[in-house]
């Protein structure tokens, strides 16, 4: 684990640094809340732990200013303000814990475990909310990346993506050209309607197999997708 602390009082620093060199944690110091916020940017952190009153910049505006740049660390606002409003303006800041001094490091180092953790079950949840899986096929909504039987499929559109996002969604269901355009292409599209067959015909040639077409014309109506028909 690797931890950064900005803390001005060298009393407070070295003790937590002796405590992480017992639990086996990189733990790296700054001394000035300027240089401990641009430490902060300039680096990947598993968890920040921010003084409250610090030279150069306070702890609850570096909170605040990362939050602003979206930075998602764990932040450990350390404080000897121990009123509800302090510890309520650390937390809409940005804070995720608020530890007042004098502590323990048994008790900052069970709050380092629990916000660590908490961010790694928010990211391995939002890891899966990004994923579409099929039999075939694994797409991530996040980085628009598709895999097709493990293989990463290369070279789509943004509107090739946004069509087999579509169908994935709404398998055996059969759409006319009229209904893709209008869920897919939105209702400000003015152009021919055959422009959906020419981004089905380039969405099989990109994924379609001898076997298995995936996208199945239904003739009169328009295309189905099913992967559970092979040819």
């Amino acid at each position: 684990m690797k931890i950064l602390v900005i803390e001005d009082n060298e009393s407070v620093a070295s003790m937590i640094d002796m405590f992480f060199e017992k639990e086996q944690i990189q733990g790296e110091f700054a001394k000035d809340g300027i240089t401990g916020y641009e430490r902060a940017l300039s680096e990947q952190w598993d968890c920040l732990i921010i003084d409250w009153m610090l030279p150069g910049m306070d702890g609850v505006t570096i909170c605040r200013k990362l939050r602003k740049a979206d930075v998602a660390v764990p932040i450990i606002m350390l404080t000897a303000k121990d009123s509800e409003s302090d510890q309520v303006l650390g937390l809409e800041m940005g804070a995720d814990d608020y530890v007042t001094k004098p502590f323990s490091p048994l008790a900052l180092m069970a709050r380092i475990r629990a916000v660590t953790r908490r961010y790694a079950n928010h990211k391995d949840e939002e890891q899966d909310e990004n994923l579409l899986k099929t039999a075939h096929f694994t797409l991530n909504t996040s980085t628009r990346e598709v895999l097709l039987d493990g293989n990463s499929v290369p070279n789509l559109t943004p509107k090739e993506f946004d069509l087999l996002h579509f169908f994935i969604q709404h398998p055996k269901q059969v759409f006319s050209r009229e209904q893709l355009l209008d869920r897919v292409w939105g209702f400000d599209f003015y152009g021919d309607d055959r422009t959906v067959d020419v981004h089905i015909k380039r969405l099989r040639s990109k994924v379609s197999t001898d076997n298995q077409p995936f996208f199945h014309t239904v003739w009169g109506v328009g295309y189905r997708f099913d992967e559970s028909v092979v040819t």
